[in-house]
């Protein structure tokens, strides 16, 4: 089941996220499965015990190398990293241990920083982009003026230089740091502690996409917060941010959607786009991808074994230009 999609556009492959069975799969970027045909074989595969792949929510291509990072989100705590020639059942280049939940991955190639959500704790931990097994995060976004409340997908904004996460809405409230506690080890759960909230205290705030300022460190409040019902917004998973044209990808999963924002939206703000629909067969998208050299839009659909490619304007109900599926077209998910 497709989990995450990313687009190497240097070098016309897709890879793709199988969050079911553990695994990496890249494809030529082009594929499209004929409707009866039962699945496309991928080109190259990464699966097995010695790969520390483990329910994978994200994926990032280093635009220079071609290196996959892909993140881990529950009990395999570890963002992994692969060459683009790696394939089989092999251990990753490196891996880092990161947060209880990682969901979210963005990287800040002009500042060499990756950029991580973490569901458990409410936080978003920037690690150098070399970092490796148990270092700790050079800087965190945490504390309930953050209002980050189990996040998922993170996007940044190159352009506006902002940081946007979308979230669930769980939160705890948080009890006092102990004295020689360190917020960058509590925070990314490096010491193994669970009891850094506040029993009885889980509440549910609405649904939203909560922004910071690129620069933003610490417990800082949103420079702004998108959410009520004109967003539409239901579980939105993957995010993806057009700096130059100003739009903001959202994937809809609850929704069965593609919400476009604008960047600059705030509040109860409707989106610009919305691509919904029986044609689209879009089901449970959890990741978006917009392919800006060859102007598409990419979805991994965790309901429907299928990657659906459309033209990046698309709107409303329309059918994908391609697709990818890795199982006999109806299989269940």
């Amino acid at each position: 089941q497709f989990s995450a999609v990313a687009v190497d556009e240097s070098r016309d492959e897709v890879v793709m996220a199988d969050e079911n069975l553990f695994q990496m799969l890249v494809y030529d970027r082009t594929t499209n499965t004929p409707a009866k045909a039962a699945m496309s074989e991928p080109k190259r595969q990464i699966a097995g015990s010695e790969t520390f792949l483990e329910l994978q929510c994200a994926v990032y291509i280093d635009p220079k190398t071609g290196d996959i990072y892909s993140l881990n989100n529950d009990t395999e705590r570890h963002m992994t990293v692969w060459s683009r020639d790696q394939k089989g059942n092999v251990p990753p280049l490196w891996k880092l241990h990161t947060p209880m939940g990682s969901f979210g991955l963005a990287v800040d190639e002009a500042r060499n920083e990756l950029l991580i959500t973490g569901q458990r704790y409410n936080v978003i931990a920037a690690y150098p982009k070399t970092a490796r097994e148990e270092d700790l995060p050079s800087w965190i976004i945490w504390g309930e003026k953050t209002l980050l409340a189990d996040p998922h997908g993170i996007a940044l904004d190159t352009k506006r230089n902002e940081i946007f996460v979308n979230n669930f809405g769980t939160t705890s409230k948080q009890r006092p740091l102990r004295p020689g506690e360190d917020p960058l080890r509590v925070a990314t759960a490096g010491n193994n502690q669970f009891d850094i909230y506040i029993p009885g205290s889980s509440q549910f705030l609405p649904v939203s996409i909560t922004v910071y300022d690129r620069a933003a460190r610490g417990d800082v409040a949103p420079k702004r917060v998108i959410t009520g019902p004109a967003t539409q917004m239901n579980w939105p998973t993957g995010m993806y941010v057009d700096s130059e044209r100003g739009e903001l990808y959202v994937a809809n999963d609850g929704g069965t959607s593609i919400l476009v924002f604008r960047t600059d939206s705030t509040g109860n703000a409707a989106p610009i786009r919305v691509l919904k629909g029986p044609k689209t067969q879009l089901s449970y998208p959890s990741s978006v991808y917009v392919d800006l050299k060859n102007d598409e839009l990419w979805v991994a659909n965790f309901g429907n074994h299928k990657a659906t490619v459309y033209k990046r304007t698309a709107s409303g109900d329309t059918a994908p230009i391609r697709e990818i599926r890795s199982a006999p077209e109806g299989t269940p998910a």
